[in-house]
């Protein structure tokens, strides 16, 4: 039997186990840097598989090593992150999360389900090929500063020094069974934006006498789209998004201040310093033309994701040796963000696109959502294609 067909079948006799492993997870979500029983729970699972580990990198991170039993200096990483985000499931599941306001709806997950059952199929055939195959169960990746930045710092990426890393993200627009690439650059960076505009508080009555934080504040926020419609190279990508604006006043209150939060995101570093400088300018100049102040942090986010252009048109052609041409896709340039950036940075680095979705059965739901869930058969594609790349480039 080929090997193919034999990783094949031991991600297929392994579904159920999969299945099991991924329910739990997903009832049982904690946020970035709290994973503590997620992490012991993967540790218990590396145990029972006899996988030796480490714990406690990074945080709650872990790191698990498979020595193949063929003599070789080389060493490949695999990667999947392991927290949950600050959401209120609504799915009415039998595996629904017991964690209020936590829930796994970024398919973190499958992620690490996934990994579990790579790891299970790349321990079974060991014998088969040579090298060190390193996998890393990272904390922490939906918060700054991320756990992947953490776990670099920590030498996760030495000690065997890994030669290139893959990680994958479920697509629930992907329906399941199939998997997407983008070689080059593939997901922006990202920086969280703190503005607060403060004026003077008044009545709504006679706003003569008051200096209204909140037409400050719109102005701002309309001035800020400058910066992406006239200062960006049109042919670089930005994104420029005020996602919460906060005025507690009243029908008759004219507040003090006034608090908004957003994202900026590009693909070049050069141009995101230059950005920022531009916001700061532009909101403590409008502010301060029409009788006010602002206050302007920026926290320094993920870096753009760059796929290593060999690695990936690599990993593509494999995807479509395991799985069949037609279920293999090349996949949009995207304005998300993910920390696995940071591996990117430092390494050749694949991160590619899971399929998770089932139309016919209504399993459409985007991630980030309280209804978000996945068509479990991903898991089989998931852990299978995983294997089978690091398989093949470790023979």
């Amino acid at each position: 039997m080929e090997m193919k067909d034999i990783i094949k079948n031991l991600a297929e006799s392994q579904w159920d186990e999969m299945v099991a492993i991924r329910r739990h997870l997903h009832a049982h979500p904690e946020l970035s840097f709290e994973e503590e029983q997620t992490a012991a729970y993967i540790a218990e699972k590396l145990t029972e598989y006899g996988i030796p580990h480490t714990t406690n990198v990074g945080g709650h991170g872990i790191v698990a090593l498979i020595e193949g039993n063929k003599p070789s200096t080389k060493t490949i990483a695999l990667r999947a992150d392991i927290d949950a985000l600050p959401i209120e499931e609504k799915n009415e599941v039998g595996y629904c999360s017991v964690n209020k306001g936590v829930m796994h709806a970024c398919g973190h997950d499958v992620h690490t389900t996934s990994l579990l059952g790579a790891a299970k199929i790349l321990f079974h055939i060991r014998d088969r090929f040579h090298g060190t195959i390193k996998l890393i169960f990272q904390p922490a990746e939906e918060k700054l500063p991320g756990g992947a930045s953490i776990m670099i710092k920590e030498g996760v990426l030495k000690n065997p020094e890994v030669e290139y890393i893959y990680g994958q993200h479920v697509l629930p627009q992907l329906e399941t069974g199939k998997v997407a690439f983008r070689s080059g650059l593939a997901m922006a960076s990202c920086d969280e934006l703190f503005i607060t505009v403060k004026g003077k508080g008044g009545h709504g009555a006679v706003p003569h006498l008051a200096v209204d934080p909140i037409l400050i504040a719109s102005h701002i926020v309309i001035a800020l789209q400058q910066i992406v419609s006239r200062n960006t190279n049109p042919i670089m990508p930005s994104v420029l998004s005020i996602g919460k604006f906060i005025a507690n006043g009243a029908t008759n209150i004219i507040p003090e201040e006034v608090k908004m939060e957003g994202t900026f995101r590009t693909f070049d570093e050069t141009w995101r310093a230059q950005a920022k400088e531009h916001i700061t300018r532009i909101c403590q100049s409008v502010a301060e033309s029409m009788g006010g102040s602002c206050e302007v942090r920026i926290d320094h986010g993920y870096p753009f994701l760059k796929n290593d252009e060999s690695l990936t048109n690599q990993a593509f052609a494999l995807a479509q040796e395991y799985l069949g041409e037609e279920n293999v896709e090349e996949m949009p340039t995207r304005m998300t963000a993910e920390d696995f950036s940071y591996y990117s940075q430092e390494i050749p680095a694949c991160f590619y696109r899971l399929g998770t979705g089932n139309t016919a059965r209504g399993i459409t739901s985007p991630i980030h959502t309280p209804t978000f869930d996945v068509d479990e058969n991903c898991l089989k594609t998931g852990a299978g294609l995983m294997a089978w790349i690091a398989y093949r480039q470790m023979v």
